[in-house]
Order: C-alpha cells, then structure tokens, then sequence
C-alpha cells in the first residue's frame, strides 16, 4: 500500500468515556480511532504499524450514523463517523498523547 494514502486513513483518536475506558481495561486494550469512511482493515492495521510503530492483532470497525438536528423548522443531519477499533498484540502500547 501507498504511504500517502496510508496517511490520509486515520483521521483522528476518538476520546470519550468509553473509548478511554476500553483504553485501561484489562490485558488487551484496544484504542478506538476516526478513519476515512472508505478506508479497509488491511489499510488501517496498516496505517497504525506505519505511523505508531506497534503491532496490530486485530481491527472492529463500526459506522455511528450522525445524529439528526433541528434548527427551527430545519431539519439537517450531521455527517455518519466511522470508527476502528484497533488491539495490539501483546507487550504492545501505545500512548496517543505523545502523537503530534
């Protein structure tokens, strides 16, 4: 795979309460991360060994579909995120706080 389009995968880290709780639990924490709405497992695990320096174990990825909203008598809908839930092979960190 290209590395340009290896950078244009992961879009950014996903930080809420759940995402952060899976982050700490147990043996195998898994980081959850926004991806392009087009991008692959292969091309995600690809992109995390690529820019983290870590193995991947395996790859979930989900799509939330945007919420709809109102403004007055307007009725618009936010954009659908797709998410990727990436586990690291054991022995394995990564710290999102140290990427710029």
């Amino acid at each position: 795979m290209k590395a340009e389009r290896l950078l244009q995968v992961i879009l950014a880290p996903v930080i809420t309460e759940k995402a952060t709780f899976i982050a700490e639990s147990g043996a195998k924490p898994q980081f959850a991360l926004r991806v392009a709405s087009d991008a692959t497992k292969p091309e995600i695990k690809a992109a995390v060994e690529m820019l983290f320096k870590v193995e991947v174990e395996s790859v979930s990825v989900l799509v939330r579909k945007g919420k709809a909203k109102r403004a007055g008598r307007f009725v618009g809908r936010r954009k659908d995120v797709r998410i990727a839930y990436v586990s690291l092979k054991e022995g394995q960190e990564l710290d999102l706080a140290e990427v710029k």
